[in-house]
């Protein structure tokens, strides 16, 4: 089953029925992204997978904002935090970067959600394919993923 087939399984069990899927050009970067849906850089949700100590998670932030390694590496209590290595990645998720979508939650990795995301309406981001955009309610999303809010980003 696909990414996109487990997240819809997954929207139809809570009975979430608003949501859309756009199909587009590949799309690598955030901001070609935004671009091709036509929305705002700060409603993508970005998620990156990282390895903290010796445990992996995803971290979600705002696709206009980076990674405040640090600030993260100090709320969590970790020594060592790091992006994942390609194989990693395919290893935990068989997909490929940029293609993660913020669901932790389907590979059995903890997810934190920066709560500057959460302000926005609504969310979008790539679900499992590079060709393929979720737009959601981020009230929806925060029902069927529930992630751990925790500033994140800067």
């Amino acid at each position: 089953m696909t990414v996109l087939e487990q997240i819809r399984q997954r929207l139809q069990a809570v009975g979430i029925e608003v949501y859309s899927l756009l199909f587009h050009r590949p799309v690598f970067t955030s901001e070609e992204a935004a671009a091709v849906r036509g929305t705002p850089l700060a409603s993508g949700a970005k998620a990156l997978l990282l390895k903290a100590d010796d445990r992996f998670i995803l971290a979600v932030l705002p696709a206009d904002r980076k990674l405040d390694n640090r600030q993260l590496r100090e709320r969590l209590g970790v020594k060592s935090l790091r992006f994942a290595q390609r194989d990693e990645l395919w290893q935990l998720t068989g997909l490929t970067p940029g293609a993660i979508p913020p669901f932790g939650s389907l590979f059995n990795l903890p997810t934190y959600c920066d709560p500057v995301l959460l302000e926005q309406p609504e969310i979008n981001f790539n679900i499992g394919d590079h060709a393929v955009s979720m737009h959601m309610r981020t009230e929806d999303y925060l029902r069927l993923e529930n992630p751990i809010q925790l500033p994140l980003a800067c």
